[in-house]
């Protein structure tokens, strides 16, 4: 995410793009926090799916210059790995207690509260967020808003639930063995980016898949076993009222979750974003489609700033330029639901 900076040039009084990694004690465990940017700037947090971390679940987004460049320079990033996802870590003793997924939401307070945080932006794909969701119902007054991408929201479906239960099996097992991650990665890509026997695979999937082997299967076991366990949130989902985006991938296997979540959220500050031929990981498949809802969800919170970047054909638009034809599936690939009369800017 440092090296991001090579590709555009950033006023860097502006904008600060080293990382600095923490280590936070819980009252559930460990977890670690990656910071970047400025402190003093509004706090955005991300938390991943199920046996990534930020580099292997945000490393896209963030590596568009546009996106770098527009989330940097109004947010200072938290990035918050699962416990015993971060890069390096050790096996988490089988004898401690399997947190619950109201455990890791406890957690994420813990986190802003070690940093004397008040309140954040949101953004999570899949599992993560499902967590920062229920964390948001948990602490309303402490999110300013929700950027979810195939977001869960219900409990498992019996396919999911056996599903994960089979998964479960291989990681305990054979470790993080080609099955298991054949598994992870249909949860994550569209079947176009995996490719079969005529068309290699991509290199996101490939990376991903390196990724992978570096992950410790007992840890990931352990939060799919709390994913697993979550309990229906959509009741609590209806006394948010802070803004929400929704993106999720045609081909997700979390897409009527997703259409579930937005149709209970509130109306008049929800967009839902759906993104052609994508599977759950937009953030990785797809960042380029984020981009434009991103820039004009931000405008309804005052937090947008042009930043200071050497103009490029899709650099961020100043709020006044923002016109309803760059919402079309046309220019943006993606099927939109009219997000100019589900968001208000004016509110």
């Amino acid at each position: 995410m440092a090296d991001s900076s090579d590709s555009v040039s950033v006023d860097m009084e502006m904008i600060s793009v080293s990382g600095k990694e923490h280590l936070i004690k819980t009252g559930c465990g460990s977890i670690s926090v990656a910071v970047f940017g400025d402190p003093d700037k509004p706090a955005l947090v991300t938390y991943p799916d199920v046996a990534l971390n930020y580099t292997s679940c945000f490393q896209g987004l963030f590596c568009c210059p546009e996106a770098f460049s527009l989330l940097l320079h109004n947010f200072c990033i938290y990035h918050i790995s699962p416990p015993g996802h971060e890069f390096g870590a050790a096996i988490i003793k089988p004898s401690d207690p399997v947190p619950s997924v109201d455990d890791l939401a406890e957690q994420i307070a813990e986190v802003l509260d070690y940093f004397r945080v008040d309140a954040v932006m949101c953004m999570g794909v899949a599992a993560g967020a499902y967590i920062l969701s229920l964390f948001a119902i948990k602490y309303t007054e402490r999110v300013l808003g929700l950027i979810l991408i195939s977001p869960l929201c219900k409990a498992p479906s019996w396919t999911e639930w056996l599903y994960n239960k089979v998964m479960l099996k291989f990681l305990f097992f054979y470790g993080m063995c080609s099955v298991a991650k054949e598994l992870l990665l249909m949860r994550y890509f569209s079947k176009k980016v995996r490719g079969n026997s005529q068309v290699p695979e991509s290199d996101i999937v490939q990376a991903c898949r390196r990724l992978l082997d570096e992950r410790l299967s007992l840890n990931v076991s352990r939060f799919l076993q709390a994913i697993n366990g979550r309990e229906d949130i959509t009741k609590g989902l209806k006394n948010l009222k802070c803004r929400s985006l929704v993106f999720v991938g045609e081909y997700s296997p979390f897409h009527a979750d997703a259409l579930h979540m937005t149709s209970n959220l509130e109306e008049r500050y929800t967009a839902l974003v759906e993104v052609q031929g994508c599977g759950s990981v937009v953030t990785e498949e797809q960042p380029d489609a984020m981009l434009i809802p991103l820039e004009y969800f931000l405008v309804g919170f005052g937090f947008y700033k042009p930043s200071r970047v050497n103009a490029s054909p899709r650099s961020p638009l100043s709020p006044t330029s923002i016109s309803p034809e760059l919402f079309s599936p046309e220019s943006m690939g993606v099927k939109l639901k009219p997000i100019k009369t589900r968001i208000s800017v004016e509110d």
